[in-house]
């Protein structure tokens, strides 16, 4: 199966992208390349790429072992190599449950299965980047 996307220039160093479900994404580069803050910087494109991958499956998975979560968040820190072509090398992905009655050990194991099985742009992420996750648990 093959993704396509397509990406328009729009103008200076800002581009429209085209997902597959054909929603657009605003790109845009920084302010001392001439970009606009008018969209996502296509690092951090990548970073939103893992939280949303990992999301997709934790909240497939909490609804199906039927998990009492209120919400949660993924922080995810990327850490850029000194030299060019600048790329992560480190990466950080913080999982963060809220809820009255979080039963832990059940979302250590979707957490795991995310990251270890399903996850793809995880699986991308670690050729490249060493990564690092870690859980927490916030009682509401």
């Amino acid at each position: 199966m093959a993704d396509k996307i397509t990406t328009q220039w729009v103008s200076g160093v800002a581009f429209e992208s085209e997902n597959p479900s054909g929603i657009m994404v605003p790109i845009d580069g920084a302010q001392e390349i001439g970009g606009e803050g008018k969209g996502y910087r296509p690092k951090a494109l990548m970073l939103s790429a893992l939280a949303g991958c990992s999301g997709i499956d934790i909240a497939m998975l909490i609804k199906k072992m039927r998990l009492e979560v209120d919400t949660f968040k993924i922080d995810v820190v990327g850490e850029l190599t000194e030299e060019n072509p600048k790329y992560y090398h480190k990466v950080d992905v913080i999982f963060h449950f809220y809820g009255a009655n979080l039963d832990a050990d059940k979302i250590q194991k979707v957490v795991n299965l995310s990251v270890e099985k399903y996850c793809g742009v995880m699986e991308m992420f670690r050729k490249f980047a060493q990564v690092s996750t870690q859980i927490e648990y916030h009682q509401s």
